[in-house]
């Protein structure tokens, strides 16, 4: 239709009639016109990446040269109003036979944004101007699936979760992945054979049917990276949108429609109107380096690489200890057996101080080697009357669960250590507190730059063992209350402590 048919049709339209037509004919405009709805009460911000988001979605559900899209864009950036609410929801509108399969990790996740595509199409608004399209069935109008009369529907799953052989026209997955779980390869593995096993032959018709991904970038080898990374992987447009613009950044955009990002000048800001520089320098301290390079700038590494950087270990450069230390805590990882291919056994030692007012911990001393059982268990209870810490923290494996249970019959007061995540995982949830400028080590200590060494060097390292010792110390001291993060509340609960005088 040229603009002469066009606008010859728009002047025989009624005002409600011209503003649905609108509405169908762009993504952009329906979203904008039915955000009232979707978010009553909350105003909306337009912004350039919106439209473009829309635009794409636009092109996949018209199936006009884009079949496979990727979207990467940091979190409270519209993407699941976007992708889960406005997009089939609009897409009914003209194609109502169109059939809808939504993952995210959480089936809580994909249920509550079932519910609010749900509600926008049952709602006045949407009824008003379309209600004459189709009407949602009664047999099937759940929250987890729902169907129009059309033979629409749209249903909502979580990731690995069961789909009882149902596919889709359009598969949408937004946020595959849990930003807590991502950096454990076991759990971030399983969520790739999810998608290559299973998602992949879910599409009614691979010929003409879509997939949309749409996620915060949190680790290297997420899905992103994954299919990126795949011999297919140029066959994706991709969207990439950081919170910060990136000259040179390493996944640069790839649009079938020629989108460019419009920003020139480094560090400029995605939506500013709603995460200013104030609010995203806030939120980048909370998270932490390398959390917020994935998750904001859809760049999972930070651009020094490493983990737990030597650079962020603060020197206390007095050859005397802190004098107001508060409370000690051992930290152990142990080993199995004493054979050159075994793993060390380690254990680091760290005292919790105030220092101009914020509350720190210092390593105290570090301990690593390969030694046997009864060794291990006479070097621990030596250590444990050397230090006296408040606590002593061990794993509970390999010989870490006798060792507990022998230092809890000497009347040493220990600290079982389940993991919920693995070694890397655990590094970066502890990586804040270090960044933070919260962790000293005693400059003049050979060991200790040893130590910062190994941290350093971390996964490559051979000896993470130590590694774990401070990680998990770190863990423990700020779930504890007793050190924390400059983002954190402060604590007002009291804590029974104990000073220390000396120098390991």
């Amino acid at each position: 239709m040229n603009s002469q048919q066009l606008n010859a049709l728009l002047s025989n339209l009624t005002l409600e009639e011209v503003r649905a037509e609108k509405y169908r004919r762009s993504l952009r405009e329906f979203t904008k016109a039915a955000w009232p709805t979707i978010e009553p009460g909350v105003e909306f911000k337009n912004n350039w990446h919106i439209d473009a988001i829309s635009d794409h979605l636009q092109a996949v559900a018209e199936g006009t040269g884009i079949k496979r899209l990727i979207i990467n864009v940091p979190p409270r950036h519209m993407k699941s109003i976007s992708v889960a609410v406005a997009l089939p929801a609009w897409t009914w509108v003209t194609q109502p036979h169109k059939k809808f399969l939504y993952a995210s990790y959480a089936s809580s996740l994909s249920i509550r944004d079932s519910v609010k595509c749900r509600r926008l199409i049952d709602s006045p608004w949407y009824r008003t101007h379309f209600g004459d399209k189709f009407k949602l069935t009664d047999d099937q109008n759940q929250k987890q699936r729902f169907e129009n009369d059309q033979t629409g529907y749209r249903i909502a799953t979580s990731v690995g979760g069961a789909l009882t052989g149902d596919g889709g026209d359009i598969i949408c997955i937004d946020d595959p992945h849990n930003s807590v779980e991502a950096d454990s390869s076991a759990v971030r593995q399983g969520v790739l054979d999810w998608w290559d096993q299973a998602m992949q032959t879910r599409l009614n018709n691979p010929k003409t049917g879509a997939f949309v991904i749409i996620m915060q970038r949190l680790h290297e080898q997420d899905l992103t990276g994954h299919i990126l990374a795949n011999e297919f992987g140029d066959e994706w447009d991709h969207l990439c949108l950081p919170a910060r613009y990136e000259l040179g950044h390493p996944t640069p955009n790839r649009s079938a429609l020629g989108f460019t990002d419009p920003r020139t000048k480094e560090g400029e800001l995605l939506w500013p109107e709603r995460m200013d520089e104030k609010t995203l320098t806030t939120l980048e301290r909370s998270l932490g380096s390398y959390a917020a390079a994935g998750q904001l700038q859809q760049r999972p590494s930070p651009k020094g690489g490493g983990i737990l950087k030597a650079s962020w270990w603060v020197p206390w450069e007095s050859e005397e200890m802190p004098n107001n230390i508060e409370y000690v805590l051992q930290s152990w990882d142990t080993a199995f057996e004493a054979k050159e291919s075994s793993s060390f056994s380690a254990r680091t030692t760290w005292g919790v101080f105030k220092y101009q007012g914020v509350t720190c911990a210092i390593v105290l001393e570090c301990w690593y080697d390969k030694v046997s059982y009864p060794d291990l268990r006479r070097i621990a209870q030596e250590s444990y009357e050397d230090w006296a810490p408040d606590a002593v923290l061990i794993e509970k494996k390999a010989s870490g669960q006798s060792l507990l249970q022998d230092l809890r019959m000497a009347g040493v007061p220990v600290l079982a250590y389940s993991p919920d995540r693995d070694k890397e995982a655990r590094a970066h949830a502890s990586s804040a507190m270090l960044e933070d400028g919260r962790i000293f080590y005693p400059s003049s200590r050979k060991w200790a730059k040893d130590l910062i060494d190994i941290c350093a060097a971390f996964p490559a390292h051979p000896n993470d063992d130590v590694v774990d010792t401070c990680t998990q110390a770190w863990l423990r001291l700020r779930k504890g209350w007793f050190v924390g993060h400059s983002e954190d509340p402060e604590d007002d609960e009291p804590v029974e402590k104990q000073r220390m005088t000396l120098y390991g």
